[in-house]
């Protein structure tokens, strides 16, 4: 039941929602990518990352320095559906600004 909860309040915020269709978009992205791009400072942008990672639908992959946030694989059919809905709503993205290099590791 815990893990149903944070799963649907994780989704009650626009931002978490839109990082979610974002990522999804692009791919693994890097928190530095996804500052540049969302324009958030980083203690704000990762604490939307960590409840969106403890909600189960990202995975993160730490690359010397650098993390890099993805959809995780495979997802529960629960949360296969919530993504597949979201890529339905009508939300203005950013644009991805490409930040890091994965060179810089």
């Amino acid at each position: 039941m815990d893990i149903f909860l944070k799963t649907v309040s994780s989704l009650n915020d626009e931002t978490r929602v839109k990082i979610l269709k974002f990522i999804n978009i692009h791919g693994s992205c890097c928190v530095c990518d996804l500052e540049n791009s969302f324009e958030m400072i980083q203690s704000r942008l990762s604490r939307h990352l960590k409840i969106l990672k403890e909600a189960g639908f990202l995975r993160v992959d730490r690359q010397g320095r650098w993390a890099y946030y993805s959809i995780r694989k495979p997802l529960d059919e629960f949360r296969l559906s919530c993504i597949k809905e979201i890529m339905f709503l009508d939300v203005d993205l950013p644009i991805f600004q490409k930040n890091c290099k994965k060179d810089d590791i």
